[in-house]
């Protein structure tokens, strides 16, 4: 398990032959030097925080970064309703997060923010975007309403058909400074 610790961007994590509680553990020793326990976590000098929400907690950030929301359908009923669940390609990249917070990739990155509709909180917020367009990995971090700092919110690679496109789509509704 150790070796996983010395991983550098570009290199994956290897996690796969895991079991899921041994994969969390590695994931979460991982998120825990890089993220938690990193006091100077910053992006642009604003300190980063966890998700903002009931449980303002850093485990709900950790889940936000080690899974994909989905929809599925009761099998009784037919309603459908949202879960998360593992994912392996962002889980295999958790250990990016820091390279592109810290600005360490010159080349091949588009850092924008963008207004856009967050559905859960039903109402327009202001997006910061880490774009890794060689590696297709995002980071997405939010402002704080002080300005002062950001939220993490969320990272992932662009595994999905449309997730070039949905990006791309974005960057033409940049906004003209980054928040």
């Amino acid at each position: 398990m150790p070796f996983n610790k010395t991983k550098k961007y570009p290199e994956l994590l290897e996690i796969g032959q895991y079991s899921e509680f041994n994969r969390k553990k590695v994931l979460k020793a991982i998120f825990d030097r890089d993220i938690e326990d990193n006091s100077n976590f910053k992006f642009r000098n604003k300190t980063i925080r966890p998700i903002k929400g009931e449980d303002l907690d850093l485990n709900r950030t950790f889940k936000h970064l080690i899974t994909e929301k989905i929809e599925v359908e009761n099998d009784e009923t037919g309603k459908k309703y949202s879960k998360r669940i593992f994912e392996m390609d962002r889980s295999k990249r958790i250990h990016w997060i820091k390279y592109h917070i810290e600005e360490n990739k010159k080349d091949k990155v588009e850092i924008f923010s963008v207004e856009e509709r967050d559905l859960e909180k039903r109402k327009d917020v202001i997006r910061t975007y880490i774009y890794d367009i060689t590696q297709k990995y995002i980071v997405v971090l939010e402002p704080q309403r002080s300005e002062t700092d950001y939220y993490i919110i969320t990272a992932y690679y662009l595994n999905k058909s449309y997730g070039v496109k949905q990006m791309k789509k974005k960057m033409k509704k940049k906004l003209d400074e980054v928040y």
